[in-house]
């Protein structure tokens, strides 16, 4: 196999990766507190032999998340929270507290405090929170905490981190930390709202036809470069013959 082939199967690889970020994209769009996630692509020279010239590939470096802030949806629920700032709510899962943006938090049957999943959200001490049932008044301060008519019920447990890009998504809405978290400095909670995904969907859309086109490209260069070698073949069959 000549070497653009290898170094066109290379670029079709990384485009297939990056088509798979573009669509996990779209399908986030409604999504509460949902980043985006966009490839990162290095060009890997590789010295095959050392009678032939270096090859240039097309190597996915990694991913990258998209911090920014996503727009805020009102819906005077009270038990939807949204962060304001870089900080992560803290949630209990048989594998150990993640960490997510999600707030569209509810109470399940006992009581506790719950994200959609239906897992614990934890407070600032790691316990779950249960919301009394005689509790009245519900509000949740920007510092986290949940307050009733009856005073101060729990703390919700706000995280931030140093680097927030080595955290690795599990599905769910859910973060592992590969790094201890430290108090929340610039982060504030919003009572009544979400945080919506902050997915741009026409960027979104206008990034997979680019995709879509330049596979299309490479798949078109393969398959010139196909018709190249075998017809060379031919010719060298039909003189030594």
């Amino acid at each position: 196999m000549e070497n653009g082939i290898y170094i066109g199967l290379s670029r079709q690889i990384s485009l297939q990766q990056r088509m798979d970020l573009v669509s996990n994209n779209i399908a986030n769009m409604n999504t509460p507190g949902f980043k985006s996630e966009h490839m990162l692509f290095v060009e890997k020279v590789v010295q095959p032999d050392r009678k032939l010239e270096p090859m240039s590939f097309v190597l996915d470096y990694g991913q990258f998340r998209t911090t920014s802030q996503g727009p805020l949806e009102y819906t005077q629920n009270p038990f939807d929270v949204a962060l304001e700032g870089p900080g992560f709510f803290e949630i209990e899962t048989p594998d150990g507290p993640r960490y997510t943006r999600a707030g569209n938090f509810k109470l399940n049957h006992e009581n506790e405090l719950v994200n959609v999943n239906g897992q614990p959200v934890l407070d600032d001490g790691g316990a779950r929170i249960t919301i009394p049932q005689t509790a009245k008044g519900i509000t949740v301060g920007e510092n986290g905490s949940i307050l009733s008519t009856e005073g101060e019920i729990a703390k919700l447990k706000i995280a931030e981190f140093e680097n927030s890009q080595n955290m690795e998504p599990i599905g769910g809405g859910l973060f592992k930390a590969n790094e201890e978290p430290i108090d929340p400095i610039a982060t504030r909670a919003i009572q009544g709202a979400l945080e919506k995904s902050n997915v741009n969907g026409v960027t979104g859309m206008t990034e997979m036809i680019e995709v879509s086109r330049q596979y299309q490209s490479t798949a078109r260069m393969l398959q010139n470069e196909h018709d190249r070698l075998r017809a060379t073949i031919r010719k060298l069959s039909e003189s030594q013959s």
